[in-house]
């Protein structure tokens, strides 16, 4: 069996390491010319995807993998605050948590050489179709024969060219929220600042929804192996990876112009106007200009009944292609892992002979469905909690609640 991956990023070449490691003839394509030129700085992955991981990629790659991560249950408890950086709560303990958090350049670099000469890169797919005589699928390019397969997975993200194919249509549209990310040293923050955010993640909540994660990474000294020799991580120190977030506007859409210490400046700027306390942006000021960038949030729908709608066939699609997930849940690349896994699996069933595949596809699809619904409700909980604040009662709320909750958490901590 023939399968073309149109795609590279964490799910496609996490579906192309495993179809060459499982003997399948396979050809990932992806726009980029470098798998280190990626958006984003990290990712977690819960048990679930680190179980399916497994499936896809050599033993070796694994303990690579975990020899760059960063441990969740060696972190303190999250925590929750105000704009004022007063704590309001902490979440769940984490000593029992399997999760970890990689750099995302460091979980692609891995799975491209997993991927090897099967991946090519610099090729921007331009459509898909079917052939004239047989009806088989094949991958269209600009500048370039088209490419048959007997079956085609769209991996290419959330603006995918492939799931367009499929549904007529988008699969997802604006989550109505502007995101801005940025990477700051711990050791480039004040004494005081460093006490209190710790090290743990935590996001902070304002009225007119403005909101900070700020997300802790230190894949050598909480690293889930210690394996020296192993680690291949891009971050080599505790670092924050911060994610500041604001309803879209006209005004939020003008700062995806601005880069760098423009971009930062602007950043500060709309936090100060919603009167957040300078310490509580001192992660945000501090950080490196050249890792601030801007994205807008995209989600697909909620409901597993309207992802995916399409007849199953020779052509599908996989994580965010179908089920878009904001990162407020950090599970959209893990989705992306599991997905790639469980088409694998019914991709065996077919060269055993035991279905066909489009019964392969059509399984596959009724699983994805349900875990892209499960993890776009968890991600959209906090993105309805976040816009909710930005209505005159919702700003009130906020206002008047969190003196109480810092009040009580203070005496909790007595």
């Amino acid at each position: 069996m023939r399968v073309v991956v149109v795609g590279g990023g964490i799910g496609g070449l996490a579906l192309g390491a495993g179809l060459r490691r499982r003997g399948f003839e396979v050809t990932v394509f992806d726009r980029d010319t470098d798998v280190t030129a990626t958006g984003g700085y990290h990712i977690t992955l819960d048990e679930r995807a680190q179980s399916a991981l497994r499936e896809l990629v050599a033993p070796e790659t694994v303990q690579r993998l975990l020899a760059s991560a960063s441990a969740l249950r060696l972190r303190d408890r999250d925590a929750f605050w105000d704009r004022r950086g007063r704590l309001l709560g902490h979440g769940p303990d984490l000593g029992d948590d399997c999760g970890i958090d990689v750099d995302r350049i460091t979980l692609r670099t891995l799975l491209a050489e997993e991927v090897g000469d099967d991946l090519r890169l610099g090729r921007p797919v331009s459509g898909v179709g079917r052939g004239d005589d047989d009806g088989a699928p094949r991958v269209l390019f600009t500048d370039g024969a088209p490419v048959p397969a007997d079956l085609v997975v769209g991996a290419d993200g959330a603006h995918s060219l492939v799931a367009r194919h499929l549904a007529g249509a988008r699969t997802n549209s604006p989550a109505g929220i502007m995101g801005f990310s940025g990477r700051t040293l711990r050791s480039d923050l004040s004494p005081a600042e460093r006490r209190r955010l710790g090290p743990r993640s935590g996001l902070a909540v304002g009225p007119r929804g403005a909101a900070l994660y700020v997300g802790f990474l230190d894949p050598v000294g909480n690293a889930v192996l210690d394996a020296p020799e192993l680690r291949m991580s891009v971050t080599t120190g505790p670092t924050y990876i911060w994610g500041a977030m604001f309803p879209e506007s006209p005004m939020t859409d003008a700062l995806r112009a601005l880069r760098g210490s423009a971009l930062q400046a602007a950043l500060l700027g709309r936090f100060r106007q919603r009167g957040w306390a300078e310490h509580a942006l001192e992660v945000i000021a501090r950080a490196d200009p050249r890792s601030v960038a801007a994205y807008r949030f995209h989600a697909a729908s909620t409901r597993a009944c309207e992802l995916a709608p399409w007849p199953a066939g020779r052509i599908t699609a996989l994580g965010d292609a179908v089920h878009a997930t904001p990162p407020t849940a950090g599970m959209g690349a893990g989705a992306a892992v599991r997905d790639a896994a469980a088409l694998l699996r019914h991709l065996g069933r077919v060269t055993d002979g035991a279905m066909t595949t489009a019964e392969a596809v059509y399984r596959f699809e009724a699983g994805m469905r349900r875990r892209g619904s499960e993890v776009l409700s968890l991600a959209m909980r906090t993105v309805r909690m976040i816009l909710a604040t930005d209505t005159a009662l919702g700003a009130a709320a906020t206002t008047v609640t969190a003196p109480v909750l810092a009040a009580a958490a203070r005496l909790r901590h007595r």
